[in-house]
């Protein structure tokens, strides 16, 4: 058997971190180094449950996989694994809710059956499970001064971030079989998911984008509700709070203004966009 050290094991889920997290590590490095190192490791166990839902192994291997590693999170302290190894001791040191990977590997199972939305409830239930549970573990290396509701805030900050990412990927999901819109809303705005020879997404009648408003705006009250976090933050965690929140609300902005946008690309902001960003959390206030 294999001994992984510490310093091995943060290594590992670092460079993860640095490799994959291209909107989240412009705030994880905000962060104080122990707590970048412990954020990096909980970024990247997420990550693997992610790659396992969108991976190219059949959808009875995803379960089995994403069972297994339910085990092995059961098991947790004894592992070999460099990212659950450095989980392990990340969960010794702060107060991260372990049970909220369970609840993450609950939404990957969602997207590997290729579950529908009808209402927006239920939407909103799925990204609990896949975000809201990031925002709760995100929460447990910031810590907090005592709230009773600073739990609820960094669940309702992720459920937000979600919201932008359903509205950025409709025309990549849509190809590779996943709708996340949910079915009253596509009622409400005449809506029919579809693509053209191009594949580019169809907007008969401009019903897709006036759902898209129509989304950006409930997104934005997420947002505004989950932000009561930030003043519950250290100096250090606020700044990281905001450059990640404010990524995803810069580009959910440039969304809502032409909604066109994500019907050809995956848009993103630029390199110097995002630096932007993370420079102006470092004042405490939101982009």
């Amino acid at each position: 058997m294999t001994t992984t050290t510490l310093a091995e094991a943060y290594a590992a889920t670092e460079e993860i971190t640095k490799s994959e997290a291209k909107n989240f590590y412009y705030g994880i490095r905000l962060l104080p180094p122990d707590k970048r190192a412990v954020l990096c490791a909980v970024y990247a166990l997420a990550r693997r449950m992610d790659d396992i839902g969108d991976g190219d192994l059949p959808a009875g291997e995803k379960v089995t996989a994403l069972a297994g590693l339910r085990t092995e999170l059961a098991a947790l302290d004894s592992s070999t694994d460099p990212v659950l190894v450095a989980v392990a001791d990340a969960a010794r040191r702060y107060p991260i809710p372990l049970g909220a990977f369970d609840e993450l590997i609950d939404g990957v199972e969602m997207d590997v059956t290729g579950r529908r939305y009808t209402t927006f409830e239920e939407l909103e239930s799925y990204c609990r499970c896949v975000a809201g549970a990031v925002g709760r573990l995100c929460l447990g290396v910031f810590g907090s001064r005592p709230h009773p509701r600073a739990a609820l805030y960094a669940d309702q900050l992720g459920i937000a971030l979600q919201q932008t990412n359903i509205l950025r990927d409709i025309r990549e999901d849509l190809i590779n079989g996943r709708v996340y819109l949910p079915q009253d809303d596509l009622d409400r705005f005449g809506v029919e998911l579809g693509l053209d020879s191009e594949q580019a997404l169809i907007d008969r009648d401009g019903g897709l984008s006036a759902l898209i408003h129509f989304s950006a705006e409930r997104a934005r009250g997420w947002y505004r509700d989950g932000l009561r976090l930030a003043p519950l933050l250290d100096w250090r965690s606020k700044a990281s709070c905001l450059a990640m929140s404010g990524i995803y609300r810069q580009l959910l902005n440039r969304i809502d203004a032409e909604p066109g946008l994500v019907f050809t690309q995956r848009l993103s902001l630029s390199g110097r966009e995002k630096a932007g960003v993370a420079l102006k959390s470092l004042t405490g206030r939101a982009s």
